[in-house]
């Protein structure tokens, strides 16, 4: 199977480095002219040229719009009125006791991890559907399913996630769109990355070792017994966004190593 998104644009959100960087890449190479977005233009400006030098001759272009913001997604759409892959990528994560989590907590993740989805979904739907061709992905997490206790805030935006990515699915009933989320457990991305590295100083192991053994503690139920790279997940999201996968539709389609320890 070769995968050709030729003629095709995406937009991914959250796409300077990372998960989401990793996924503009395999879009670009797969043919598609690509938008990046990030909050600063000059890490939009920097993965810009990466990629361009990655990925030639691949047509990309980078927007800086704060999408946890409703201005922000406005000003997006507004630089880039149509696309037929539209991946809701970004996100905020981090550990907070659940009675520390303040109501601005809970707003600002909110915004950011669903609105931006729900804002960016809106926007650009209606013209794939109106084309009969477009793929919405929404980047969600095993966390959906198995609710950390450390970041219960987090896990309900990723579960809210797989609700609107269903919701939305509905609405294509009878077309060539389809709208799918994808589940990635434990990735090695830079900020992941920079943490293990800390933790194998602090335990004085190799990287390697330190990271097999954080997942190991921290996720046991793990079949990868490693992190992934971001560019397994990144796989995952550009056979969803193709024309080779026009029978995945309304999917809940996990990357997590085999974490989720239930079939369905």
């Amino acid at each position: 199977m070769k995968i050709d998104l030729s003629g095709k644009t995406a937009l991914v959100t959250g796409s300077t480095a990372g998960i989401g960087y990793a996924i503009a890449k395999g879009l670009a190479v797969a043919g598609a002219d690509v938008t990046l977005n990030g909050r600063s233009q000059g890490t939009v400006d920097a993965a810009v040229k990466k990629l361009a030098a990655e990925a030639p001759p691949a047509k990309v272009r980078g927007i800086a719009a704060d999408v946890s913001t409703a201005d922000g997604c406005k000003a997006l759409v507004a630089a880039v009125p149509d696309v037929d892959i539209l991946i809701n990528n970004t996100g905020i994560y981090g550990a907070k006791d659940f009675f520390e989590i303040s109501d601005e907590d809970w707003t600002q993740i909110f915004e950011t991890n669903v609105m931006s989805g729900v804002r960016l979904s809106r926007a650009y739907m209606k013209g794939m559907l109106k084309r009969d061709w477009g793929r919405i992905v929404f980047i969600s997490s095993e966390s959906a399913l198995n609710i950390p206790t450390e970041m219960i805030h987090y896990g309900t935006t990723k579960t809210a996630q797989l609700s609107i990515s269903r919701g939305l699915a509905l609405l294509t009933r009878g077309t060539k769109v389809t709208v799918n989320s994808v589940l990635p457990g434990p990735t090695m991305s830079e900020g992941v990355e920079t943490f293990v590295q800390d933790l194998a100083r602090k335990n004085g192991e190799p990287v390697e070792e330190a990271a097999a053994n954080f997942v190991k503690q921290n996720r046991p139920t793990s079949l990868l017994q490693r992190f992934a790279s971001v560019e397994e997940v990144g796989n995952m999201v550009v056979y969803v966004a193709s024309k080779e996968a026009s029978a995945t539709n309304g999917a809940a389609l996990r990357v997590d190593g085999g974490i989720v320890n239930f079939i369905a």
